[in-house]
């Protein structure tokens, strides 16, 4: 069975860039997980800006969302207000603005799986529900 999940910066760039230390743990994860893998922008960029010293790697994760591996999820104004609002109630925990975003549409669009490598911001968060989002891969 496959689940949808959120994608986060950490296994894109360790999927597209083999000779990363997890690169291994996250395509066999992929086996576990429904594509499209749901995103956005803000993730991009940050794995754009680290994959920046390979060009033809960030040409990769760019055409993944032509493909249709990669969904990129629209954020609004209002999602804005929202993701605000997350790094307000988590001021102590300095969440960057990818991370923010997906906590953001685990809340909205009720996916309850993230696809990262950032256990620690991802065990601190909770939806409005209270619950945890399943993290995958388990290292």
């Amino acid at each position: 069975m496959t689940i949808d999940a959120l994608v986060d910066t950490g296994p894109l760039v360790a999927m597209l860039n083999r000779s990363d230390s997890q690169h291994t743990a996250c395509v066999e994860a992929l086996n576990l997980i429904r594509t499209p893998l749901v995103t956005t922008w803000p993730v991009l960029t940050e794995a754009a800006y680290l994959l920046r010293q390979r060009p033809d790697l960030v040409q990769r994760l760019i055409r993944s969302t032509a493909e249709g591996f990669l969904r990129v999820a629209v954020l609004s104004e209002t999602d804005a207000i929202t993701m605000a609002e997350i790094m307000e109630r988590y001021v102590d925990q300095h969440f960057q603005l990818a991370d923010v975003s997906l906590m953001h549409l685990a809340d909205r669009d009720g996916i309850e799986t993230v696809f990262t490598l950032d256990r620690r911001d991802f065990s601190v968060f909770r939806t409005q529900q209270g619950s945890q989002l399943h993290v995958i891969p388990e290292l």
